[in-house]
């Protein structure tokens, strides 16, 4: 008998478009033969299934339910492909542990703690090999911040804390345009981050729990365009050059690997995360940057290229998601 999946997109935040692109993917690529799909919208304004003829369905948000026909549809699960708030940040997780409903993503906990990366770079700051760049956190609520700033040596990033996309993310590369770097980061978060930037190769790389445990993906070298990858460089063919798997020697492949893997168990992840990190220029370094929850599956998207280079399809990488995260 089919497992019934609700197939949870939309959200809250800038990255509602990229989150309805991927449930796209998602919803073709999950195997109609195992799976009963139904794609659930989440804005703030409603939650809801629409079917083929258009017509909308309200989600009974007492127990996550649809009427349908004057039937009930219960869900056995729930596969995440929401990015950004309330799908990456924990408040869903929450809401689906209270209701005792599975899901494919990590947990409350997680979810809550990797959304800042200030706060994740402190947790693995410890694990071997693994380097972190020099930086300040910055509140909206407070002043002085950039003198608080000027400890840095330029170029830096500035990005928003509990953001994702690159979405408000600015480098900056002559201390004039930190202001307005501020600025934008600002409208995005009340949380910023500035750190230092890091001479080096850029690279993401997908970990994942499998049936035979904690796996990792051939890694992408992102050779962008522009400035640094920015929203553009993710979701715009051509914009950025990725390579899969990306130019690593033996030993640097090696230590990636075992580092993102502790990564992963000592955050708690659960399903699919993307990493990234810079190897940086002379030492080979690692430099880890952040952790994403909710990894972006569209068609233009990093995980699928990584899963299709090791010889899988998506469909099955799905179906393995669904099955150790749900039962």
């Amino acid at each position: 008998m089919n497992q019934t999946i609700a197939l949870v997109t939309g959200g809250f935040t800038g990255e509602s478009v990229i989150s309805l692109k991927s449930a796209d993917v998602i919803a073709r690529n999950l195997d109609n033969e195992k799976f009963n799909v139904y794609k659930i919208i989440i804005t703030r304004l409603s939650w809801y299934y629409e079917d083929v003829k258009g017509e909308r369905f309200e989600v009974d948000k007492n127990d996550f339910s649809l009427e349908i026909n004057n039937e009930k549809v219960y869900f056995d699960g729930i596969f995440i492909g929401l990015h950004g708030s309330p799908g990456e940040d924990g408040k869903l997780q929450g809401y689906f542990d209270m209701l005792g409903i599975p899901y494919t993503s990590c947990d409350a906990i997680t979810s809550s703690l990797t959304m800042n990366k200030a706060y994740t770079k402190a947790i693995v700051s410890d694990i071997q090999n693994l380097f972190i760049a020099r930086s300040v956190q910055l509140f909206s609520t407070q002043s002085g911040n950039q003198e608080k700033v000027n400890k840095l040596q330029l170029p830096y990033f500035v990005k928003p804390n509990n953001g994702g996309s690159s979405i408000g993310m600015s480098k900056v590369n002559d201390g004039l345009d930190l202001a307005e770097a501020l600025e934008k980061a600002f409208k995005e978060d009340d949380e910023i981050l500035v750190e230092e930037f890091i001479n080096g190769r850029e690279f993401t790389i997908g970990v994942y729990k499998g049936r035979d445990g904690v796996k990792v993906l051939p890694a992408t070298e992102i050779i962008s365009s522009n400035e640094f990858f920015d929203f553009e460089a993710k979701y715009t063919p051509g914009v950025s050059q990725e390579i899969t798997p990306g130019r690593m020697t033996d030993e640097e492949r090696d230590r990636v690997d075992e580092i993102v893997k502790e990564v992963y168990i000592l955050l708690n992840c659960r399903g699919v995360v993307r990493i990234d990190y810079f190897l940086e220029q002379g030492s080979g370094n690692f430099y880890f940057v952040e952790i994403n929850t909710v990894p972006g599956q569209t068609e233009n998207s990093i995980i699928p290229q990584q899963v299709r280079a090791i010889g899988r399809t998506i469909k099955d990488f799905y179906t393995e998601l669904i099955e150790v995260g749900i039962g």
